[in-house]
């Protein structure tokens, strides 16, 4: 088993912000897929998009993909993530992407408590704040419907939850390789994908196919950003982070659907920015004390 990468905050913050970017275009993609095709179909042809690409860069960079130790630890974050993925996909079919993206960006909420009581993370005051402030944003942002407290609502909530905990889990494997992870993490999905689609097997077209060899792309791209952050900066940090989804749903809807976006967006979104870059610059900040503190004075 590799040592633990030396801890980051910054370059984590990057990272993760990158990685959400895909996730709001795995979003997309999903979303549109969905309508048409069966949950554990899309499941199973995304892992087929996915794996082989991550096969390849094992071999190209001569990595293992073999699991060493924790293996109750990795089934259960294969499950958890599986779990979030089919409760996304069936949410967005009976409630609004609105409405589903805001109760997943109650996220961060539980990262950050999950966090302080599994992980033992010190979560200081300011951090909890912006992860509430911000949230306060996406609900801004959202306006979320009276379909957000409908049955599916309970399917959203507990993707959201089963979403928090595998990132904790994933900061709690930080000491493994990223490549295993990320690439066990969808074949383990689409063997579930593919157990549960020939119930309700809709064969697609070739754009189809296409688009769903995309979704397994991007969410691999995702999962390989999001999964390298958490191995050198602490979730609780990277957790409000998570709202920036709102701002790349709001950019990719102006830039492709040419939705501009409302009053309520602009000053969620506003909000949201402003909790993250809080976090960041406190980050900063604490980071140059704690340096300037082990500096020894020149005699």
């Amino acid at each position: 088993m590799s040592s633990r990468p030396a801890a980051n905050p910054g370059k984590g913050i990057i990272l993760y912000l990158v990685g959400v970017f895909f996730f709001a275009c795995n979003d997309a993609l999903g979303k549109w897929l969905v309508a048409d095709y069966s949950v554990g179909e899309i499941m199973l042809l995304r892992a087929v998009g996915a794996v082989p690409i991550l096969v390849l860069v094992a071999i190209a960079t001569k990595s293992s993909l073999k699991i060493q130790g924790h293996w109750p630890l990795h089934i259960f974050r294969v499950l958890c993530l599986t779990g979030d993925s089919f409760s996304f996909y069936y949410a967005t079919r009976s409630m609004p992407l609105a409405d589903v993206m805001t109760y997943y960006m109650a996220a961060p909420l539980i990262i950050t408590a999950f966090s302080f009581f599994l992980l033992g993370e010190r979560v200081r005051l300011f951090r909890w704040t912006a992860v509430i402030v911000g949230f306060v944003g996406v609900i801004i942002a959202l306006q979320p419907t009276g379909a957000a407290f409908s049955p599916a609502a309970v399917i959203a909530l507990i993707g959201a939850t089963l979403f928090g905990l595998s990132i904790v889990i994933t900061r709690k494997l930080s000491d493994a390789h990223w490549l295993p992870l990320v690439t066990w993490q969808f074949f383990g999905a689409g063997l579930i994908g593919a157990g549960v689609s020939v119930f309700d097997w809709v064969t697609p077209g070739a754009i189809d196919i296409f688009l769903m060899f995309l979704v397994g792309i991007v969410s691999a791209a995702c999962f390989v950003l999001i999964t390298k952050a958490l191995s050198i900066a602490p979730a609780s940090l990277l957790a409000p982070f998570q709202y920036s989804a709102i701002l790349w749903a709001a950019l990719l809807g102006w830039i492709i659907w040419h939705d501009a976006p409302t009053m309520h967006i602009v000053i969620g979104n506003c909000i949201i920015i402003g909790s993250g870059l809080v976090i960041f610059y406190r980050e900063s900040r604490i980071k140059v004390t704690v340096s300037r503190e082990r500096v020894e004075p020149i005699p």
